[in-house]
């Protein structure tokens, strides 16, 4: 009688491990490599004024991370769900705003920073350009988020310059 409860409680065990494995299926290094910028945060630009607030969750089991946006002056808003794709092995942004407007973009952590890009785009004037956007971990807790508009590999405007401050 008792391999029966020997044979019941090494497949209860290996239940409970599977279970356990399966629960953190997105608990890899990769997956924790933007962690740095989950929180409630108080954004200021470049120069110190207010340009919002965002708040930065993990959800649907760690696999994403989702943004929420609302700046500090227009009304404006916006949300981004942020996951790390294991067939290419990068990370992928989608952004999209109360405007209508939205932003793809992929890349990965290199260091201190999640550096993120988009395709290539044709303007008005013809030339093909490209948006980077690179948040920076900060040791004093902060992250900086840098936008920047490229032709090339050269920097042709800077869309953001913000810096996000844990409320």
């Amino acid at each position: 009688m008792k391999k029966p409860i020997t044979v019941l409680m090494f497949l209860a065990f290996f239940f409970v491990n599977a279970q356990n494995d399966a629960s953190c299926t997105c608990c890899s290094e990769n997956h924790m490599a933007f962690d740095f910028w989950v929180g409630n945060w108080e954004v200021t630009n470049a120069n110190g004024t207010p340009a919002g607030t965002s708040k930065i969750s993990k959800e649907e089991g760690n696999c994403t991370i989702r943004e929420n946006w609302t700046s500090a002056s227009s009304g404006f808003t916006g949300t981004s769900l942020n996951f790390f794709n294991t067939t290419t092995k990068q990370w992928e942004q989608l952004w999209i705003d109360n405007a209508g407007t939205f932003l793809k973009l992929k890349g990965n952590r290199v260091g201190n920073q999640m550096i993120l890009s988009s395709d290539e785009f044709k303007q008005d004037d013809g030339k093909l350009y490209k948006n980077r956007i690179t948040w920076t971990k900060n040791e004093d807790g902060t992250v900086r988020q840098l936008w920047e508009v490229l032709q090339g590999e050269k920097v042709t405007n800077t869309a953001f310059d913000g810096l996000y401050k844990k409320k």
